[in-house]
């Protein structure tokens, strides 16, 4: 199996909803692809798509029933700390759930987590040991 994530899909429980928050709180814009029972977003290599929980469940032939911490986060690193507290107040302005304001964390960077209407946790971080280029894709070099 090559080494890479093509799509990361989220389970929502409202498609018109999440499409939503994710286009008017993040400012991200629906790919063409989308349609009326799944949205796409491009974002830098891979894709994001949203698709009803109760369907993505029936799909992997698991229950759809759940809640609390999913067991993973979803991360957006920036180049400083003032791009973290500068997008945090902009998310604050527009109602988005701050779950933990950003701080110094014990590995080093600096962060702090929002979540979505299904109370996906996203990390917003800056990371002093991790080099973003131009279009804010890990650099190894």
């Amino acid at each position: 199996m090559e080494q890479r994530l093509t799509i990361v899909g989220l389970g929502v429980s409202d498609l018109k909803k999440a499409t939503a928050f994710y286009e008017e709180k993040f400012g991200w814009e629906k790919a063409d692809s989308s349609t009326d029972t799944i949205t796409f977003f491009q974002l830098n290599g891979i894709l994001l798509s949203l698709y009803l929980r109760e369907k993505l469940a029936e799909d992997a032939q698991v229950p759809h029933e759940g809640n609390g911490f999913k067991g993973f986060t979803l991360a957006h690193n920036l180049r400083s700390r003032a791009e973290v507290d500068q997008l945090f107040s902009e998310l604050k302005q527009k109602g988005v759930t701050i779950v933990k304001q950003p701080e110094e964390v014990f590995w080093g960077g600096y962060s702090g987590y929002v979540s979505d209407l299904d109370d996906n946790l996203w990390e917003i971080a800056f990371n002093p040991f991790l080099e973003l280029d131009e279009k804010g894709n890990v650099s190894e070099e």
